[in-house]
């Protein structure tokens, strides 16, 4: 398993667009193979950082979405709003020291 996380800052004004380009894409990606939730965190404190954190069977199911046109497309609309550059983590469990 792995967990995307990915931290968006946006442009004051691009903040409601965004949402809206998630909820629109938010079924699509939930189709992919491996794509078992995603949802939509926004910052406590900061009206215009959010956080996508997503649940994937694999690495390589997470990066055959990246690889996607439906994911390029996304991707292309959600950019320009950004007011500084995205960055990402993915995580796996720690195994078990039993």
């Amino acid at each position: 398993m792995i967990i995307r996380f990915v931290k968006m800052t946006f442009q004051d004004d691009k903040v409601a667009e965004f949402e809206s380009v998630f909820y629109q894409t938010r079924p699509g990606i939930l189709n992919f193979k491996g794509c078992n939730n995603v949802n939509l965190y926004a910052d406590a404190k900061s009206k215009n950082v959010y956080f996508t954190i997503s649940e994937w069977d694999s690495e390589e199911d997470l990066d055959a979405y990246r690889s996607s046109d439906f994911f390029r497309k996304t991707w292309s609309a959600v950019k320009p709003l950004f007011c500084s550059r995205a960055e990402a983590w993915s995580l796996a469990p720690r195994p078990n020291d039993e």
